[in-house]
């Protein structure tokens, strides 16, 4: 395969190994108000490689986390007078749920922050001894200083790297900060917050450890492709590459990373924060899973894509031909082959996931057979054909 790997920025050459399996991770949500449309098709475009992956015979190990240790559980819950525990297995409940209504496939694992404390807190300990941390009255921070690589992925100059990491919950006027992008390891947190002992005192750890942490225990110290929505490219994913490496001693920590780009809704990007969503619940009592399948793989997963419950329609007829064009039956007439859309759907995802192409080579089998069945002919021998790559797509195929 070839995927644009947003480290390189360009587009790697992925050789899927025959002897182990293909190890994904990908970040997942933190449960105080899932699942938005904006989640569903990052994790659709994932379930979508996964999928990929095995239908060429791949095994395939596909780690998911739930941040249910993060600012915005603890406030929504206080907020609501509930415990966070509570409304994090709501949430997570929810989340699986969606899941199964959008035929998305669970991941092998699916490791919840909270009950990982115990794997964060040695990775921390050795970033303080190798001087990539400090310790300041119970905070933990990483020294962006002790990594002369530190946000490369970005490629953006320290200023604007500073602007987009106060954008996403970075503290740069904390007095014990070395330097304002320096980011929390492990932090005393608010009042009310949970914690957890530590060599540093009661605490909680910070958000990018989490998911080094989780990472490296259930896919190991290098993985082959790390995931997530486009506004993970930092500080996110960068935090995880200066945290990670130095500890393993292994670099690269991830071969390809791939972002999904974000959905946008009514001129904003789709986010609890702005309130501006489509629960996929919703979308759900709306539309079967497989029109919302097709409409939010129509365009491919690294452009932005802007949410339209008007263009959702014309995505449901051409899920509805599909349906059509595996339970017609043709007459006797002569037979119906069909090899080289194959070539091509393959060709098509194995550039990058191009599931926009993908769909077309399905869109045109399916309407040629319909016509050919029409016209008496017999089209048995091209449903099959046509039945396994819509299932690589993961459609569901139901009424």
């Amino acid at each position: 395969m070839r995927l644009y790997n947003s480290l390189s920025r360009e587009k790697d050459t992925f050789v899927i190994p025959r002897d182990r399996p293909v190890t994904l991770y990908v970040c997942g949500v933190t449960p105080y108000d899932t699942t938005h449309i904006g989640h569903a098709r990052t994790f659709l475009i994932f379930d979508v490689l996964v999928r990929y992956l095995r239908w060429q015979g791949a095994e395939v190990r596909y780690c998911q986390n739930v941040t249910d240790v993060d600012d915005p559980l603890f406030a929504r819950a206080a907020r609501d007078g509930e415990r966070w525990q509570d409304l994090a297995e709501r949430q997570t409940a929810q989340l699986m749920e969606d899941y199964r209504g959008m035929n998305i496939l669970a991941p092998t694992y699916f490791p919840r922050a909270s009950a990982e404390i115990g794997t964060m807190i040695p990775i921390i300990a050795r970033l303080i001894a190798l001087g990539h941390a400090y310790v300041v009255a119970g905070n933990v921070y990483f020294s962006i200083r002790s990594d002369p690589g530190f946000g490369k992925m970005a490629r953006m100059g320290y200023d604007e790297l500073l602007v987009t990491a106060n954008q996403r919950g970075n503290n740069p006027a904390d007095p014990r900060k070395r330097d304002p992008l320096d980011f929390v390891l492990w932090q005393t947190g608010n009042p009310g917050d949970p914690t957890w002992e530590s060599p540093w005192g009661l605490g909680r750890p910070g958000w990018h450890i989490e998911c080094s942490a989780m990472a490296t225990k259930y896919l190991g110290d290098q993985i082959d492709i790390h995931g997530g929505g486009a506004d993970l490219l930092f500080p996110h994913h960068p935090c995880e590459i200066a945290q990670t490496e130095p500890v393993t001693g292994k670099r690269p920590f991830v071969q390809i990373w791939m972002h999904a780009g974000l959905v946008w809704l009514d001129g904003e990007k789709m986010s609890k924060s702005l309130g501006n969503l489509v629960f996929a619940r919703d979308a759900l009592r709306e539309h079967d899973a497989d029109t919302l399948r097709w409409y939010l793989l129509s365009q491919h997963y690294r452009e932005e894509f802007i949410y339209d419950r008007a263009e959702v329609a014309g995505a449901g007829e051409a899920a509805r031909l599909l349906r059509t064009a595996l339970s017609v039956t043709g007459g006797s007439g002569t037979p119906m082959h069909y090899e080289v859309p194959r070539s091509e759907f393959a060709a098509a995802m194995a550039d990058d996931l191009n599931t926009p192409t993908a769909l077309a080579v399905l869109h045109m089998m399916a309407g040629n057979v319909v016509s050919a069945a029409a016209e008496g002919r017999d089209v048995t021998a091209c449903q099959p054909i046509l039945r396994d790559l819509a299932e690589a797509l993961g459609f569901t195929l139901g009424d």
